[in-house]
C-alpha cells in the first residue's frame, strides 16, 4: 500500500507483517443517520486494497451505498498502541472471485471457515458479497 511506502523501513516491515497475520480487523462505515458503526471482519490485505466478504442485504451494505468511505482498524494487542488503521474508498467487486476459491483467502482462514462452517463452500455462499477496500491513507500511529 502506497502509505507505508512512507513509513521507515522497520517500522514498513512490522505493519505489512500485521496486516498479513492479524485475522480480525475493525471495520467502521457510517449511518444514514451520521453514526459510526463498527463490526468484527476477516480481511485479506493485498498489495495495493483490502478484500472482505459479507452477507447480503447487510447494515455495512447500506452504509456504503450512501457514503463508500469506511476504516479498517487492526485488533489491537498491545493495550491499545500500535494501532494500525486503513483510511478509504470500498466498492462492491462482483469481478473477485469468491472466497472458497481465492486460495490466499484460503490459506489465511481454512482453520477458522472449517471450525465455523464445516466447509469453504457454506461459508462462501453465506458470505457471498466481495468488497474491495481501496486505501486513501494509512494511519500507524
Amino acid at each position: 500500500m502506497k502509505d507505508l511506502d512512507l513509513l521507515p523501513e522497520a517500522r514498513r516491515q512490522h505493519v505489512a507483517a500485521r496486516l498479513h497475520s492479524n485475522l480480525i480487523a475493525w471495520f467502521t462505515t457510517v449511518r444514514d443517520d451520521g453514526q459510526p458503526t463498527t463490526i468484527p471482519v476477516w480481511f485479506l490485505a493485498r498489495e495495493d486494497d483490502v478484500l472482505l466478504f459479507t452477507r447480503p442485504g447487510t447494515r455495512k451494505l447500506r452504509n456504503l451505498s450512501l457514503n463508500p468511505r469506511a476504516v479498517l482498524g487492526l485488533d489491537v494487542t498491545d493495550i491499545g498502541r500500535d494501532n494500525i488503521r486503513i483510511e478509504g474508498v470500498v466498492s462492491i467487486a462482483p469481478d473477485e472471485l469468491p472466497a472458497d476459491r481465492n486460495p490466499a483467502y484460503l490459506a489465511k482462514y481454512t482453520e477458522r471457515i472449517g471450525a465455523m462452517f464445516d466447509e469453504a463452500a457454506a461459508f462462501s455462499a453465506a458470505f457471498s458479497v466481495p468488497l474491495v477496500l481501496t486505501p486513501s491513507r494509512v494511519r500507524t500511529e
